[in-house]
């Protein structure tokens, strides 16, 4: 099976103009069941959190993950820009290791409270569907954020009520 996700996390790779100084961390509160992975802080303007959802046998089917970026003051993030690197570096990920993958236009969203712009990924082998990736991004005035999901195909389909319960009780 494909080493889930190894392309997912992108984010923080990306330049937004960050700061020396990094304001709490956003409250997410992840789905019973999942397991909360504790992640080494890359730089003081990075935070990542992350929870996985695992199968009897242990395996991960199911990764969702928030990163939040400080914005130094005045940068204007280009947030459909990001979005469209982030996304292009997905799909040649998965290129790489013999998977086509189709993507969605990205189109409006929310992310808590904030308006946000959303795409989502269908991976397939051999023209089977085997894993779907989002990518939801945001921007407030010092910081950006980006909830990142992805699972199996039929897992991330019958967790859509556990994502879209995440994605309303952030509190950014």
């Amino acid at each position: 099976m494909i080493r889930l996700f190894k392309s997912l996390f992108v984010f923080s790779a990306l330049s937004l103009g960050a700061t020396c100084v990094l304001a709490d961390a956003p409250d997410v509160t992840w789905p019973a069941g999942w397991e909360v992975e504790a992640l080494p802080q890359a730089s003081p303007q990075v935070s990542r959190q992350r929870a996985v959802k695992n199968d009897a046998e242990g395996n991960q089917v199911m990764v969702m993950e928030l990163t939040m970026t400080q914005v130094e003051t005045g940068h204007q993030v280009n947030l459909e820009g990001v979005l469209l690197e982030m996304r292009k570096s997905i799909q040649k990920g998965f290129f790489q290791d013999g998977y086509q993958s189709v993507c969605n236009k990205i189109h409006p969203a929310t992310l808590g409270s904030l308006s946000a712009l959303e795409t989502t990924c269908t991976i397939t082998e051999n023209g089977r569907h085997v894993l779907s990736q989002t990518l939801v991004a945001a921007v407030e005035v010092d910081k950006a954020y980006v909830l990142s999901y992805a699972g199996q195909a039929e897992v991330y389909k019958a967790s859509a009520d556990e994502i879209v319960a995440v994605k309303n009780s952030l509190k950014l």
